[in-house]
Order: C-alpha cells, then structure tokens, then sequence
C-alpha cells in the first residue's frame, strides 16, 4: 500500500488503562486522542454551531497545512473560523467558545501489537486539563502513524464537507449515531446508477480486478490510481463515489484496516474497518463489496 507524506514527529506514551491512550507530541505541546473519545452531548453539539472553528497547522508539515486551509477555504460553511498555530491550539483547547480540526494520534485498545493511527478530529474546546476529554463531533482515520508517504489529499475535501452534514445529523440522532458509529451511514445510500472509483493499490488481492468482483458488485467501478481519481473527482462529477483506504505497509499484518466510500459532495456511503491477519489480508475485499 501507498504510505502517507504526514512527516511530524510524534512521541507517545503508554498508560495502564483500559483504553490505551497515546499523546502525540507536535512542537511545543502535546496531544491526546483515545481510541473511542466521548461523543459530544446535544448540548455541546448546540454550543458547536455557535463556536468559532479553529484549523490547527502543524509545524514543519507543509503538505498537510497547504491541503487542510485549501480545503477549509473552499468547503467550511457552517461556522466563523480561523487557522492557528500549535501553540495557540495549548492556549485555547479550554475554551468551549472554540471548536477544533486537528490531527490526533490514538490506539485501539484491542488492536493487536499496539498500531496506532493518525486522525483528523472535529472536537470542542473542553475545561478538562486531559485533552481525551475533549467532546468529539467526527473522527476519520487518515493513516498510520508511521506511514510518511501516503497522499490523502484527495480524500481531505470530502472529509471537512462530512463533517458539518454530521454535526447536524447528531442533532437529530445522536442515539443512533452513539451506538454505531460512522457505520451509521451503510446502507443509507443506493449505489446504483453511481460509477465507483477504486484505488487499484488498495484492493485486496481476491477483488483487484472487475472480473473478480463481477459476481459481487454489479454496478459500474473503474480501476485507478490514486492520481487519477484525484484528477477525476477534481470535477465534482454527480454519478461519482471513490474509496478511501489506511492501512499498513505492504510487508505488514498487523493492526486495522479502514475503507471508507464518499461522493465529491461529502456524504459517506460506506465505512468499516477490521483486523488484519494472514488469512484476512489488508485492502478493500470481497466481503466490503457484500455490505454496500
């Protein structure tokens, strides 16, 4: 698989408690995000839309800064915001008038071998002086936290225009949402008539090809690189639906993978994620085709 070009230096710890937290340190402070961070109450879900968002750049990460502010520029509605440093993300996190994008680091507490992940969170300002408290809204993961090389630029505008649709669908069912996730959303949206955009290198072997899903999937899928459906989706076509892929370096069995569909519009039609092992290897398979 492709590795991500996210380059920050993280430094975590380990603690011993039931959820294995790691706090990422990025310059002068630090950061932490639990594997299954409390999900904000009606309450602070009113208080979000009433905040100013506030985009945290990272030091000495200049792809990631140019991709998130382009992104923000072009699709954030929902609020006033505004892009700050690091340094003044330690200063503000208290604040509840504030609302935060921001990269965290976190590890599931049952994932084999300890792999931790990188996210790109929606959390609201929180009193508490332990950032895991922080009232979550959205979180998708974005990569490994030792992947350096792979491009999630194409996926970034999609994510940012979710997450305010999701903002005010907690409105109205946070229950549901609470319960299942961003699993919330199979099976809420028909693939028919849709063309489904596959990175052909994050495909399990058993479904990298049409002939091999034909049987499965009866919709139309094209077979592309990852520069090619950045290229394709560059258009905002309306029949369109890409995936998204993080999981590990190709040598690698440990840990999760993630696959998660969207349209240029920001509407999630797909998310799963899952255990990788010898005999469940890394990449969108056939089973993900069965659930769509």
């Amino acid at each position: 698989m492709k590795k991500s070009f996210v380059n920050t230096i993280y430094q975590s710890i380990a603690g011993n408690l039931k959820l294995l937290l790691c706090i990422i340190t990025i310059g002068f402070f630090s950061l932490g995000a639990s594997a299954n961070p409390k999900l904000a109450s009606k309450q602070q879900i009113g208080m979000f839309k009433n905040s100013t968002l506030c985009v945290v750049l990272e030091d000495g990460t200049i792809e990631y800064n140019i991709l998130i502010k382009e992104a923000v520029k072009k699709h954030w509605k929902s609020t006033d915001y505004e892009f700050i440093s690091q340094e003044e993300f330690n200063q503000r996190h208290f604040d509840s008038k504030y609302s935060f994008l921001v990269l965290m680091k976190g590890v599931f507490d049952n994932d084999p071998d300890g792999v931790s992940y990188n996210y790109l969170s929606l959390v609201l300002g929180d009193k508490s002086a332990d950032l895991t408290n922080m009232p979550e809204l959205c979180s998708f993961p974005i990569s490994y936290s030792d992947d350096n090389t792979m491009d999630f630029g194409y996926v970034i505008p999609a994510m940012v225009k979710f997450m305010q649709k999701h903002a005010l669908k907690l409105e109205s069912h946070r229950f549901m949402i609470s319960l299942r996730g961003l699993k919330y959303y199979n099976g809420s949206s028909s693939f028919k008539d849709k063309v489904l955009l596959l990175n052909k290198d994050m495909m399990a072997i058993e479904a990298n090809s049409p002939e091999k899903i034909k049987s499965t999937y009866s919709y139309y899928v094209k077979f592309l690189s990852g520069d090619e459906i950045q290229k394709e989706i560059a258009t905002d076509p309306s029949n369109a639906l890409f995936n998204f892929h993080v999981g590990p370096a190709q040598e690698d069995a440990a840990g999760k993978c993630f696959e998660m569909i969207f349209d240029v519009y920001g509407n999630l039609y797909y998310y799963n994620s899952r255990k990788i092992t010898n005999e469940n290897k890394d990449g969108f398979n056939l089973k993900d085709f069965r659930r769509l």
